[in-house]
Order: structure tokens, then C-alpha cells, then sequence
């Protein structure tokens, strides 16, 4: 399982842990990442998704899962929720026409 956000599309980066006498080794930085249930209010119905602690911020700032993906771009998400994205946009054109 990658160390990526479904979400936000956040990964690891790397970077130097700089010693006291200014040695410089490689180290990763992980994000802090989640497994969290999301409820989806157009599908009625809850989402397993493993996204960071700062995405799952944004969401509940947003106003929910289905708000966050509107707005979300397609090329940031993982492919299960761009699938879940468009199930939200193909359910709310059903019950707009």
C-alpha cells in the first residue's frame, strides 16, 4: 500500500536530518496518514478511505465528502475516489433532470 492520500494526493518527500555537528543524512517524511469511514450524503452510504489527518480536516471545513469532491481536481484523487466522485455527480444529475 503506497503512503499516499486518496485525497489530497499528499506522498512522502525526502529530505536531510541535519546532526549537531551539521552531518546530513537522507530521511523520509511520511504523511500522517488515516483509515477513516466517510458518509456520503447523495449516495447515502459510508466510504473507507485512507487520507491524511490535513485532508480530513478539509473535508469537515468544506462540509462533507460530496462538497470536498466537487470541488476536489480529478488528477490529485486516487482512482476509487474519482469513481466515487462520479457516482455523486451521476446521482445529483438524476435528481436534477
Amino acid at each position: 500500500m503506497s503512503r499516499r492520500c486518496e485525497l489530497t494526493g499528499k506522498g512522502a518527500q525526502t529530505g536531510h536530518k541535519v546532526s549537531h555537528s551539521n552531518i546530513k543524512t537522507k530521511r523520509r517524511f511520511l504523511p500522517n496518514l488515516l483509515n477513516v469511514t466517510l458518509i456520503s450524503d447523495t449516495l447515502g452510504r459510508s466510504v473507507r478511505l485512507r487520507v491524511s489527518a490535513n485532508a480530513f480536516k478539509s473535508v469537515d471545513h468544506r462540509g462533507g465528502l460530496d462538497a470536498f469532491l466537487a470541488k476536489a481536481k480529478d488528477t490529485e484523487l486516487s482512482p476509487k475516489a474519482l469513481d466515487i466522485k462520479r457516482q455523486i455527480a451521476k446521482k445529483k444529475a438524476a435528481a436534477a433532470g
